[in-house]
């Protein structure tokens, strides 16, 4: 078969069994680049240059469910995180109204089967950090009423009860209000999300939660020896746990060569005065100057195949899934350069001999399997009580 006649394979496998996204970050980026003005970034219009995501390369890609990351950045802090996070939310409730014919709102997994069936992008939410509740676990209630399906526990910084991947350990993982969070997500039903926070996090959690977490974006360590990835014990526990690890393409947390030279990106935009995380125009400059000086190694859609191919060994093809950030991140792998770039990774496993099942599952059976088993878990903790414990009386110092 030649490379030409599995790309056709492979968008005909996804017209059939179509990418279930884990995570893209389009509502932040319309913030930066446009604060939420829709006219000025019409995502029904090809957006290339400004934006990895809209609607036309989103249905070039074989994109049949998205879960809209409503982030906010971990250095905001208390009530200003919560309130960003509501305008997050707002964002992807305007891009379901403007674009009805394109983007469902789904809550369930009934609601994806639904929207596929439609033909539409089946559209959830996710709020990307525990920052987002500011230690509240009826703000937490609040995000789930307002279609929040999963929250990561923690972004690049610890909140005071979990610690996250890229922070100095704090309170060792999860702490008992930690613990007392994912126990309220499992009664609610909204999917605990594992990337970004530390290993002793991920295991705490496991140990801890009743229904299957998700990794929204995240790929092996074993791999990639990167602390945002998933180590080998844990992506071993997921089968028990139901769980569902979705690869990402950030080359920094797949490919081993790029993690230095991203190191040393984000210590030049800083010099310039930029968050690493900052993807205007004005901060892409400064990374294009970067770049043009100190070429970047460059990952492919064999890179995140690599991971893959792993992550299906130690945790099985029933536990695993994709997740691309893509806006939530500067670069990206050659051929899977935006939303429209799909169909190159399902063809890179077909040459591999991925069956046309395994593939099937990878992009969009699993995760709605997840959040299917996650909302019977739900159902069957209907008469747990409503718990208003609160930080401090759980994690209180002992006296």
């Amino acid at each position: 078969m030649t490379a030409a006649d599995r790309l056709a394979e492979a968008r005909a496998l996804l017209a059939e069994h179509p990418v279930v996204d884990g995570h893209n970050d389009l509502p932040w980026g319309l913030r930066q680049h446009a604060r939420y003005d829709l006219d000025r970034l019409d995502i029904a219009a090809d957006q290339t240059g400004r934006l990895h995501t809209d609607i036309p390369r989103l249905r070039a890609g074989g994109v049949g469910a998205q879960f809209w990351s409503v982030y906010v950045r971990s250095d905001m802090a208390g009530d200003d995180a919560v309130s960003a996070t509501l305008e997050q939310i707002d964002c992807v409730d305007q891009l379901l109204a403007r674009y009805p014919r394109d983007l469902a709102p789904a809550l369930t997994a009934d609601d994806m089967e639904a929207a596929r069936a439609s033909g539409r992008i089946a559209s959830l939410k996710g709020a990307e950090g525990g920052h987002s509740i500011n230690n509240s676990l009826a703000t937490l209630r609040a995000l789930y009423a307002l279609g929040v399906r999963y929250m990561t526990l923690t972004h690049n910084d610890n909140v005071p009860w979990a610690d996250s991947a890229t922070d100095e350990p704090g309170v060792g993982g999860l702490s008992a209000f930690g613990r007392e969070v994912v126990r309220e997500m499992n009664r609610l039903g909204m999917l605990v999300d594992l990337s970004h926070v530390a290993a002793s996090t991920m295991r705490d959690a496991l140990a801890t939660s009743e229904a299957p977490v998700i990794f929204s974006h995240s790929s092996a360590r074993a791999v990639c020896d990167h602390p945002r990835n998933v180590p080998d014990d844990v992506l071993a526990l997921l089968p028990a746990n139901g769980g569902v690890a979705m690869a990402t393409f950030v080359p920094k947390f797949i490919l081993p060569a790029a993690v230095e030279w991203t190191r040393r990106a984000d210590e030049n935009m800083r010099a310039h005065g930029f968050h690493p995380l900052d993807t205007t125009p004005e901060a892409m400059r400064v990374h294009q100057a970067f770049e043009a000086s100190r070429p970047r190694p460059v990952a492919t859609a064999a890179t995140v195949a690599d991971h893959l191919d792993h992550m299906r060994e130690v945790a099985g093809i029933a536990h695993i899934g994709i997740g691309g950030d893509f806006d939530g991140t500067a670069f990206t792998p050659s051929g899977l350069d935006d939303v429209a770039g799909y169909p190159n990774l399902i063809a890179e496993l077909l040459s591999r001999g991925w069956s046309r099942s395994d593939i099937a599952r990878l992009t969009w059976h699993n995760p709605v399997r997840a959040l299917r088993d996650a909302e019977a878990v739900s159902r069957s903790l209907h008469s747990r009580p409503v718990p208003n414990a609160t930080l401090a009386s759980l994690d209180a110092p002992a006296s």
